[in-house]
């Protein structure tokens, strides 16, 4: 963390830790050390502002407007300053030096405290947390990582961008799909928090790969590889200059801010009894039993299967959409199924395969159609009775006993151990090869005689994952 960025990091520890909701801070969006004021908001205090509030902070917005203007223009024609001027110069001084003041009036900005729902995104994180740390080692990148969420959602599993990001780590639909996320009208895996973590991993350590600079990195999440890419070219790995110099086309208010913003979240959340005295209780890390479907069907014929209901499946799978929920559309082979915890124990095995029902249609009552006369080619002469045919099971087999065998005894079999492989595919990580396998990431490792920290694969390469 630079000194140019402390500020800005301070700022964000205050909105996530210790204004309330009902506290507005009147600062300037450029230097944020700089804060006129941090008012209580008037009237009844919700998530949004009621129109009376609305007016009330564009009065106060325009009442900073006017000093700044007033300051700059004394300041310009050489009139005295009042002791109110003064001290307000002064905090200019100390932000950015003497020049600061000029065009303030322009970059004022108001800020209501999220200290409430922050509070409340720890809370919830108890449930993903260990998942999400998990995903992150599975795909080398830093644990810390898991954090981010915390900026982009407070943890907020339906929260949706005006943009059309979506689910707790607000990816865009063609971001998901190229991370191999279902993104359709039927699955939206964007809004399954752990789903959706593996794809957050990989972006994030492709932007590393191609940027070399974790804190380039993570403010790519907000601005995109390429503009972070540009930014480098101009300052380097240098994050302070980027954020106090950089003057990209789209490199705004919330593109400046993002990396200070997850240092505060994650200052604030590592240090959750100081922030919040009053208690935080974390719920419990997500139980929930997870299958790969082996084959397309319906949530009915899953739920039927495990004995549960089509709600209870739909309350759990959050990227589920309608069609998917009322089993109007079939969930596709090798998507995630999530089960009330237990359920694998108490039927072990993946729900058979489906087969849609056959509609047979009625005929007309007045239309009589002869049946065909039987083709003499598929006329056989009667032969010999047929022995009966042992089917082979699924697994290979060797037969211990020779065809002189005296008749009417049984023969033995030996099942035999088959390795089971998997190629990998473009954009697979060790921690989807282990996912849709049905096996932990460590397994994986000792399968394929990799080391504890080794998450190294190439597409085409064959994966052991199991017998």
């Amino acid at each position: 963390m630079p000194p140019e960025i402390q500020p800005n990091v301070d700022f964000w520890r205050h909105v996530y830790g210790v204004w309330s909701r009902g506290q507005v801070a009147f600062h300037d969006d450029e230097h944020m050390g700089v804060i006129y004021e941090v008012a209580r908001l008037p009237g009844p205090i919700y998530d949004g502002d009621t129109a009376y509030q609305k007016d009330w902070i564009r009065s106060r917005t325009n009442y900073y407007k006017d000093r700044l203007s007033t300051l700059e223009r004394r300041l310009a024609s050489g009139e005295s300053l009042s002791p109110a001027d003064k001290e307000l110069l002064a905090k200019f001084e100390k932000a950015g030096g003497k020049h600061a003041i000029y065009g303030a009036a322009e970059r004022v900005r108001s800020q209501r405290g999220l200290r409430e729902r922050f509070r409340r995104g720890v809370e919830i994180s108890g449930r993903y947390d260990q998942h999400f740390r998990e995903v992150m080692r599975a795909n080398g990148v830093p644990e810390d990582l898991a954090y981010l969420p915390h900026v982009e959602s407070s943890f907020q599993t339906n929260a949706r961008s005006s943009v059309g990001a979506a689910g707790v780590w607000q990816f865009m639909p063609g971001t998901g799909r190229l991370y191999n996320m279902d993104v359709n009208g039927t699955l939206d895996e964007r809004l399954d928090p752990i789903l959706c973590a593996d794809g957050a991993a990989r972006y994030l350590s492709d932007a590393y790969r191609k940027l070399r600079s974790w804190p380039l990195a993570i403010t790519s999440y907000n601005h995109g590889v390429g503009g972070m890419t540009n930014a480098k070219a101009q300052y380097g790995d240098d994050i302070g200059r980027i954020v106090k110099d950089y003057d990209g086309k789209s490199f705004k208010f919330a593109s400046r801010n993002f990396y200070a913003e997850f240092i505060a979240a994650r200052e604030v959340a590592r240090n959750a009894q100081r922030y919040f005295p009053e208690g935080v209780r974390y719920e419990s890390p997500w139980p929930h039993d997870r299958i790969v479907l082996r084959g397309s069907m319906p949530a009915d014929h899953v739920a039927r299967h495990y004995g549960v209901s089509t709600g209870t499946l739909a309350k759990l799978n959050l990227h589920w959409r309608d069609p998917a929920a009322d089993s109007r559309a079939l969930l596709p082979s090798g998507s995630t199924v999530w089960l009330p915890a237990g359920s694998t124990r108490r039927v072990a095995s993946q729900p058979p395969a489906y087969s849609p029902p056959v509609m047979i249609a009625r005929s007309e009552p007045e239309r009589t159609i002869a049946a065909p006369a039987p083709k003499p080619e598929l006329v056989l002469a009667r032969a010999e009775p047929r022995k009966p045919v042992v089917s082979k099971p699924a697994q290979a087999v060797r037969v211990s006993a020779t065809s002189a065998q005296p008749k009417g005894k049984l023969i033995k079999v030996a099942a035999v151990s088959a390795p089971k492989y998997h190629v990998v595919k473009p954009q697979e990580t060790l921690y989807r090869v282990a996912t849709l396998n049905g096996i932990s990431v460590e397994t994986l490792r000792k399968l394929n005689k990799m080391g504890p920290n080794d998450n190294n694969i190439r597409p085409g390469q064959k994966l052991k994952v199991g017998v």
